[in-house]
């Protein structure tokens, strides 16, 4: 993806929104949106929105896994399934 050719002015935004929503779908690219020579905004469709908003789920819950064997916040499997098994036990 080479954002450089995805950069447009808020000018051209405004006066071709409904082509660049058409666009943002097929593309699946975002557009970066400048104002006064400033990158103002990144405009992308729902889909691409929504893959996004998932990874950085994915990202974060991995990174909590990191933190927890780091600090040595882990079980054995085996110990995992004692527990799981016990528990079975008393119902």
């Amino acid at each position: 993806m080479k954002l450089s050719s995805q950069i447009k002015p808020i000018s051209y935004l405004k006066a071709h929104a409904a082509e660049i929503v058409r666009n943002l779908s097929k593309e699946q690219e975002p557009l970066v949106i400048t104002q006064n020579g400033e990158v103002k905004a990144v405009i992308q469709d729902i889909e691409s929105y929504e893959k996004t908003h998932q990874t950085m789920a994915l990202l974060k819950i991995l990174a909590l896994g990191m933190r927890q064997i780091e600090e040595g916040k882990v079980l054995s499997a085996e110990n995992v399934i004692d527990h799981i098994r016990k528990k079975r036990e008393v119902l």
